[in-house]
C-alpha cells in the first residue's frame, strides 16, 4: 500500500478543530443560541495548556468542562481559546489549545467530534504548574447500544468520564487502513 505522503488525516484533523473554533468563536460574540452548550475534553498536560496548580493536581491528565450557564471572557484565538469558570466557588481561567482539545459535545442537539492526540510532550520542568499530554477520551454508543470504548490509548492514562451521553463520535483512525 503506497505511503500516505499528503497526511489526509492531519488534514481532516485540523478541519475538525476548525469548526469548533468557529463554534467557540459565534459562542464568543454572540453567546450560546437556545439550548446549545457545551462538554469540551482536554489533555491537562499538552503543550500550551494553562491552568492553576490546584486544577491541574486535580486533573492530572485530562478534563472536561462544561460551558453553558457560568463562563466568563470566553475568547478565542487562532491557536487556542481562553475561558474563565468556576471550580468549587473558586474562580479559574483556563488556556487551552486546540491541539489539546481530545472531545467536544453538544448535548442539545447530540454533535460529537473526537480528536486523535497530537504527540504532545509533558511540560518542561519550568512550566510544572502551569502546563499540562493526552488521556483518551471514550467513544459514545447510542443509549440502545452498550457503552464501549473507542478510545485511543495514551500512555499510562486513565479512562475518562466521556464527553457527552448518547451520540456516536466517531474517530478518524476508525477509517485508516492498517
Amino acid at each position: 500500500m503506497p505511503e500516505d505522503l499528503i497526511r489526509y488525516d492531519l488534514l481532516a484533523q485540523a478541519a475538525l478543530r476548525g469548526v469548533l473554533r468557529t463554534v467557540l468563536a459565534d459562542a464568543a460574540k454572540k453567546g450560546l443560541p437556545g439550548e446549545h452548550h457545551f462538554k469540551i475534553t482536554f489533555a491537562t498536560v499538552a503543550p500550551g495548556v494553562k491552568l492553576s496548580a490546584r486544577m491541574r493536581a486535580q486533573y492530572p491528565q485530562s478534563m472536561t468542562i462544561i460551558l453553558q450557564h457560568q463562563f466568563w471572557d470566553l475568547e478565542v484565538r487562532e491557536d487556542a481559546f481562553e475561558v474563565g469558570l468556576s471550580f468549587g466557588g473558586v474562580p479559574e481561567k483556563l488556556i487551552i489549545p486546540f491541539e489539546a482539545v481530545t472531545a467536544f459535545f453538544d448535548p442539545a442537539v447530540q454533535f460529537g467530534l473526537q480528536f486523535a492526540p497530537t504527540d504532545a510532550a509533558p511540560a518542561s520542568e519550568d512550566d510544572a504548574g502551569t502546563e499540562a499530554a493526552e488521556a483518551p477520551v471514550p467513544v459514545q454508543k447510542p443509549a440502545d447500544e452498550p457503552a464501549k470504548s473507542d478510545a485511543v490509548p495514551a500512555p499510562a492514562a486513565k479512562k475518562e468520564t466521556p464527553a457527552g451521553a448518547g451520540a456516536e463520535v466517531v474517530s478518524l483512525d476508525r477509517f485508516r487502513k492498517k
